[in-house]
């Protein structure tokens, strides 16, 4: 059944879905109603008060009256008096009762946008959807509102859309379409579209391997376009006929029709936890499919990112879905598929030239690529680009050009240098962070490596306990440049004696006994890094760390890193001073240094850390999302205790940027919200729900323990 909207009409019956949720199900438009009339007497009985909204007229007063910095959105920095009368549905309307304070006024600016964009000229409206326990509504909101309006399908369906870039700065921007010349029926499926519907201008390409090179993908820089996803085979309702449609995955945002590679991995733990499995899955048929024909999975699905990876989740992710599937009759023939992937994208991508190592055994973000990056913002880099251009006597875009020509006319390695560990820094996913600032691609960092390891531990494990410890590598997933033959046979003896020589390379070269923390290491240096950074913690989620290590990150590592909100991603003595008097580590000159998102004071969402953790992250993002209109955004500053999503870092902050009502949230934010509730206990999410501080809970949970 169809879930309920935020603005449903509700009568006192209630229905239960398939999962046994309770859905309230029954809809009236309150303007097939009769007239209003007079009552005497207003609803006196135990029953929950309902009020009768005229939908246009109501939003108008309430905007005028609470919203009064004219964002469209009520928060607790606007001044109004907190406080609107309703008309009850009791009296239709002529009986009146106030609304009281901002979360429930914020409330009703949701329901009466929602209920406005939906063309409803009245509504009856429950109390209790008004001053709904704040926890129970946005999980409530995150399950049935906002995972469906970040789901996306590359196909027919919204190719016109997606195919479009908002990024392509050509004369004749148009949809656009890669697809792998391995995908004949992917082919024959979007010129088939093209000539079916001309007026969309689809402009379908087949990519080549010659275009999964350097040199061919800065060429595709002049035709920037979509690449094809998986896709299946399905029987239309509408013709009867046998159709392909894309996979469906979450986008991290609205304004993003493309798959990104690790949100897609932090979102699926929040819709296997959603029960939306399925979700999951697709789109890790997506990174299989991606490995397969790609060669990698990208940072995203547009032809920019062709020669550049994401961090490697595969392993633990498709382990997930599985043990969600495992009595579906296909899911041993999923996670074959997913641990091949995992196996190819290993050799092919982690263990070869040039992020690979050899004097460590590690690896590193070190993607390839010619020229500028071509997905920023057109003015993005000009402050570096510019005095080269002026040293060559050259206009901007000119300098530009010849610079991405490669032909010898610009030749200048230090720009050459600087977008190779800019291209690093976003392989990573930590853009931006002056951790990796100018030096990422020569970084062996912990949390690539507590991947592989993750990575080499799960096909191990795998392999011997779903695959007979004997799993065959199909000629299409064979690696010939690392000596493997068609149809040999991987066990996992191999896999847990590549995981172990990782492990002493990591205690070599990145574990600090003295400090108790994991640091990077420079591969070009040859020395540890003494950046601090919460990704010091990703070595316990992979279980590299041995119970010494573990508890010595805890004792040593943990209180640097600790705030408000949760964890800060670096500490401040790391980043150092921002701002136009900045001094940097290697220059003694002022410079205008900006906040990087990747840095301290942010924090991002966090993973499987302890109670306490998940409590103050759960308490921070609550708290927003009561005080300020239902926000839900991508970054928090998790040491501002009443107004963390406002943040100075670059690119802004995605999911702030709306009018009445939120209906995205951000993707890994959501899921963070729904598996750190799956972390606390019930004591806990009551207390969540009355936006109880973290200090204010300890208290009283002593408190209460000492009685």
């Amino acid at each position: 059944m169809q879930a309920p909207r935020l603005f449903d009409l509700r009568s006192k019956a209630e229905d239960s879905d398939h999962h046994g949720h309770r859905t309230h199900t029954s809809l009236h438009d309150a303007s097939t109603l009769p007239a209003f009339r007079r009552l005497s007497l207003d609803d006196t009985t135990s029953e929950p008060r309902r009020f009768l909204i005229p939908v246009d007229a109501t939003l108008k007063s309430l905007l005028s009256r609470e919203d009064t910095d004219q964002n469209v959105q009520i928060t607790i920095d606007d001044a109004g008096p907190k406080v609107l009368s309703l008309g009850t549905e009791s009296s239709h309307g002529f009986k009146h009762f106030d609304i009281r304070g901002n979360y429930m006024l914020s409330n009703l600016l949701q329901e009466l946008t929602l209920a406005k964009d939906s063309g409803r000229k009245h509504i009856i409206l429950d109390e209790a959807r008004l001053n709904e326990n704040p926890v129970q509504r946005l999980s409530r909101l995150i399950r049935y509102s906002f995972w469906p309006n970040l789901t996306r399908r590359i196909d027919a369906s919204s190719i016109e859309k997606a195919g479009r870039d908002p990024k392509d700065w050509t004369d004749d921007p148009r949809p656009r379409i890669y697809i792998p010349e391995s995908c004949p029926d992917q082919i024959q499926y979007y010129e088939q579209l093209a000539r079916d519907r001309p007026l969309i201008r689809l402009d379908v390409q087949i990519l080549t391997p010659h275009e999964l090179t350097p040199e061919g993908i800065r060429d595709l820089n002049n035709k920037p376009g979509l690449l094809a996803l998986a896709m299946e085979e399905w029987t239309s309702s509408r013709t009867a006929a046998k159709e392909l449609r894309g996979l469906p995955f979450v986008v991290p945002g609205g304004r993003f029709n493309e798959m990104y590679g690790w949100d897609s991995y932090m979102e699926s733990l929040g819709l296997i936890v959603n029960e939306r499995t399925d979700l999951a899955k697709s789109m890790v048929q997506n990174f299989c499919f991606c490995i397969k024909h790609y060669g990698k999975i990208f940072n995203a699905n547009r032809t920019y990112y062709l020669g550049r990876t994401q961090p490697p989740f595969l392993t633990d992710m498709a382990l997930r879905v599985y043990d969600k599937i495992r009595h579906e009759p296909d899911a041993l023939d999923f996670l074959r598929e997913a641990m091949l992937a995992a196996i190819k994208e290993y050799y092919t991508v982690w263990m070869a030239s040039p992020r690979f190592d050899p004097l460590t055994g590690l690896s590193r973000y070190r993607p390839v690529g010619i020229g500028v990056p071509p997905e920023t913002e057109a003015s993005h880099f000009t402050h570096i680009l510019e005095p080269y251009a002026k040293r060559y006597n050259m206009e901007y875009f000119e300098f530009v050009q010849a610079y991405n020509r490669d032909d010898g006319t610009v030749t200048e390695p230090d720009l050459d240098e600087y977008f190779l560990h800019d291209r690093a820094v976003r392989e990573s996913g930590h853009d931006t962070s002056y951790r990796l600032e100018n030096v990422a691609a020569n970084l062996a960092t912990v949390d690539l490596n507590s991947l592989l390891y993750k990575y080499e531990t799960d096909i191990a494990r795998c392999i011997q306990f779903f695959f007979e410890d004997h799993l065959e590598i199909p000629a299409d997933m064979c690696v010939v440049a690392h000596g493997m033959k068609p149809n040999q046979k991987e066990t996992s003896a191999a896999w847990n004696r590549r995981a172990k020589s990782r492990r002493r390379a990591i205690d070599r070269y990145l574990w600090n006994e003295s400090k108790g923390m994991y640091f990077d290491y420079d591969t070009v240096k040859q020395e540890q890094t003494d950046y601090e950074t919460a990704t010091t913690f990703w070595a316990m989620w992979a279980g590299l760390a041995t119970p010494q290590q573990a508890a010595a990150l805890v004792i040593k590592a943990l209180p640097k890193f600790e705030a408000f909100g949760g964890l800060v991603s670096g500490t401040a003595e790391s980043r150092g001073a921002i701002g136009i008097d900045h001094i940097s580590k290697e220059s003694s000159a002022p410079e205008t240094c900006p906040s990087r998102q990747w840095d301290y004071p942010y924090g991002w969402a966090p993973q499987d850390e302890a109670e306490r953790l998940a409590y103050k992250w759960l308490y921070m993002v609550t708290k927003a999302f009561v005080d300020f209109n239902g926000i839900v955004v991508e970054k928090y500053d998790v040491t501002r205790p009443i107004d963390p999503h406002k943040v100075d870092a670059e690119y802004g902050n995605q999911g702030s940027d709306f009018k009445g009502v939120a209906k995205e949230g951000f993707g890994w934010v959501n899921a963070s919200y729904v598996y750190g509730l799956s972390i606390v206990n019930t004591h806990m999410k009551r207390a969540l729900g009355t936006c109880t501080p973290w200090e204010t809970f300890r208290k009283a949970t002593e408190a209460s323990e000492g009685a």
